[in-house]
C-alpha cells in the first residue's frame, strides 16, 4: 500500500471538476487489474495468515500460569501513572492483544508531509455554543503510523474523526488531509476526497439485501470503476479478510466479527492511504475483536495510516501504539507506544 493518496480522480464528462492529486510524484492508477495484479497493498500482506473467527486463540488457554497471590483491592488515585494498567488488566491483555504490541514494527519516519494535519482547531456545534466539541486542537499524523484516539465519552473523538472525512467543518483553524485544506474545499470536490479515506464504523452499515461480494463491490461501482476492475480486486480483498467462502452470503447470515470483516474490505477494496475507524471492536466480544485488531495491524505494516478511536483499554495497554489523549475537546496527551490511561469505564 502507497502512504500516499492517489493521483488525479475523475469521473464523468471532462469538463467536471477533479480533485488533483496530494503527492506530485504519485503514479496514475491502472485501470485494469488482473487477479494477479491487485496493488503494493494486496501482495505486501500475507493472505493465507488472516484468521477467521472460529481460528481465534482461545485466551483463556494461552494464559500464563500466574502464581496464587493474596487478594486485594486496588485504589486508582490521581497519583497513579496516567497509562500504567493494573496487574490484572496485564496479564489478561498478554494473553490477548500481546501479540500484536509492536515491537517488530518498522519505525515510521516522521518527516515530509503529514497525512493529516490539525491546526488551531476549534468545532463549535449550534446547539452547544459554549462548550466546543474540539478547542485549539493541534497535531500531525504521519503516513504509516497507527493512532488510538482515546478519552472519555463526549470528549470529541468521534468529531476528530468527522473533520478527517469532511463529515463537518472547522469553525476555525486548518484541517490539512494530505496537502488538502479541508476547511477551504468546496463541497463538490468532497466525494473525490473522500475516495481516499477508508472508514470503518461499529455499527457496519452494510447493505442488507447485497450480498457480501455485493456489498463490496458496490464501493467501487459508486466511483466508476470497470467491470474487469471490479471482478478482480472484490475476491482478492475477500479472501484477504478471510471471507472469500462467505461472498455469496448476505450480511444476516454472518456473525458481527465477519459483518464487520466485511465493512474492513469495503473501506480497503479501493486500497486507499488512511483508514478512519470509529469504535470497530465496540459491539464485539474479545475474541473476535482480536481478529479485527490483527487484521487492521496487518493493513498497517502494509503501508496504510489507520487512525482509530475506542474505548477499549485492554488493547490499547497491549498493543501500545501512539496514543492522542482527549479530554473535554483538548488533547491532554500524545505519546508514543502509549497506554490507555484512567478515563473511566465509557
Amino acid at each position: 500500500m502507497a502512504s500516499h493518496f492517489n493521483s488525479t480522480e475523475r469521473q464523468g464528462s471532462e469538463g467536471e471538476e477533479t480533485i488533483e492529486s496530494l503527492t506530485p510524484a504519485a503514479a496514475p492508477q491502472a485501470e485494469t487489474v488482473t487477479a494477479d495484479d491487485t496493488g503494493a497493498f494486496l501482495a505486501a500482506a500475507d493472505l493465507a495468515g488472516v484468521p477467521t473467527p472460529a481460528a481465534v486463540p482461545d485466551p483463556v488457554a494461552e494464559a500464563p500460569e500466574v502464581p496464587e497471590v493474596p487478594e486485594e483491592v486496588h485504589v486508582v488515585t490521581a497519583a497513579d501513572p496516567a497509562d500504567a494498567p493494573s496487574e490484572g488488566a496485564a496479564q489478561v491483555s498478554e494473553s490477548v492483544y500481546s501479540s500484536l504490541a509492536g515491537d517488530d514494527a518498522p519505525a515510521v519516519p516522521r518527516t515530509g508531509t503529514p497525512t493529516v494535519s490539525f491546526k488551531n482547531v476549534t468545532l463549535i456545534y449550534p446547539a452547544q455554543p459554549n462548550k466546543p466539541a474540539l478547542d485549539d486542537v493541534s497535531l500531525d499524523i504521519y503516513p504509516g503510523e497507527f493512532v488510538f484516539v482515546v478519552g472519555h465519552s463526549g470528549s470529541g473523538k468521534s468529531s476528530l474523526l468527522r473533520l478527517i472525512t469532511r463529515e463537518l467543518k472547522a469553525s476555525s483553524g486548518q484541517v490539512i488531509v494530505a496537502g488538502q485544506d479541508l476547511t477551504k474545499m468546496r463541497n463538490k470536490k468532497i466525494p473525490y476526497l473522500r475516495r481516499q479515506i477508508g472508514t470503518v464504523y461499529q455499527d457496519f452499515k452494510l447493505l442488507p439485501d447485497k450480498t457480501v461480494y455485493e456489498n463490496v463491490a458496490f464501493a467501487l461501482e459508486c466511483i466508476g470503476k470497470p467491470r474487469s476492475v471490479i471482478k478482480a480486486q472484490v475476491p482478492e480483498v475477500l479472501r484477504l479478510v478471510g471471507l472469500a467462502e462467505r461472498m455469496n452470503h448476505f450480511p444476516d447470515q454472518l456473525s458481527g466479527g465477519e459483518q464487520q470483516r466485511v465493512s474492513v474490505a469495503r473501506a480497503m477494496v479501493n486500497r486507499p492511504p488512511l483508514l478512519v475507524c470509529d469504535e470497530p471492536t465496540g459491539n464485539l466480544d474479545p475474541a473476535i475483536s482480536l481478529g479485527i485488531m490483527k487484521l487492521l495491524d496487518m493493513i498497517n505494516r502494509a503501508g496504510t495510516t489507520v487512525v482509530m478511536a475506542t474505548h477499549d483499554r485492554e488493547m490499547v495497554d497491549s498493543m501500545r501504539k501512539r496514543v492522542i489523549a482527549l479530554e473535554a475537546g483538548h488533547v491532554v496527551r500524545d505519546q508514543e507506544r502509549g497506554g490507555y490511561g484512567y478515563y473511566g469505564a465509557l
